[in-house]
């Protein structure tokens, strides 16, 4: 493990195992983690915390954000926090798909860039995956680093903050072998749109992870319907 005295990494931690993969990196790179985690109505929030606490306990993080956001619930136009919507079952279409939320990922940045500049940490950690977007316009990594730009134009001249997005052009396979080196706890983490007992298997994240898994060659921990 690296030595960086003093150094802090916010980690936007969803729970999931991009997000956590992204913050044992981080550790594994020798950074004191702060977790940030946000709670906005989703369909599997209750998993998805507990998740992340039981990550933070993986990782020792001793300092952790809950954010409550009502916001999204309020805005629905998304499958996640809107449960009029269905969930597609069907396998990943092009475009953008009815499980995007919209600009979620740029309010998550913004407050982690507000989080950041109070903790004086000099990165933020966030698990976008360009595969995993599924048209998702807030993960591609051309987004993220005009993020960056827009985080250190508006803090204090001595707050110079990197997003760090280490899995961004990573397949899935790759990173659950990525996952396995690191000793990552898989099996702590969710990635299941609609259920928070038993994973649907074939929702587009599921599919995803399951895809990865297979390819790999290892079988994922978590229970499926």
């Amino acid at each position: 493990m690296k030595n960086i005295k003093n150094k802090k990494a916010v980690c936007i931690m969803s729970g999931g195992m991009d997000s956590t993969l992204s913050a044992y990196m981080m550790k594994n790179d020798g950074y004191e983690i702060i977790g940030v985690h946000f709670n906005y109505d989703q369909r599997t929030q209750k998993k998805e915390l507990e998740c992340f606490y039981q990550i933070c306990n993986d990782l020792d993080v001793k300092e952790k954000y809950v954010l409550d956001l009502n916001f999204f619930k309020q805005l629905g136009a998304s499958a996640l926090t809107d449960k009029s919507i269905e969930v597609p079952t069907g396998g990943i279409k092009e475009g953008v798909p009815v499980t995007y939320v919209p600009f979620r990922n740029g309010i998550f940045l913004s407050m982690a860039g507000a989080i950041a500049e109070k903790e004086g940490a000099s990165v933020i950690s966030i698990g976008v995956v360009e595969e995993d977007s599924s048209g998702y316009p807030d993960c591609r990594e051309s987004y993220i680093k005009s993020m960056q730009e827009s985080i250190n134009l508006g803090t204090k001249d001595e707050t110079n903050i990197t997003i760090s997005m280490p899995l961004v052009s990573l397949k899935k396979s790759q990173i659950v072998q990525k996952a396995l080196e690191l000793e990552v706890p898989l099996k702590h983490t969710w990635s299941c749109y609609k259920n928070e007992d038993k994973a649907c298997g074939v929702c587009d994240s599921c599919r995803l992870r399951l895809n990865g898994f297979n390819q790999a060659g290892v079988k994922d921990p978590i229970h499926y319907e």
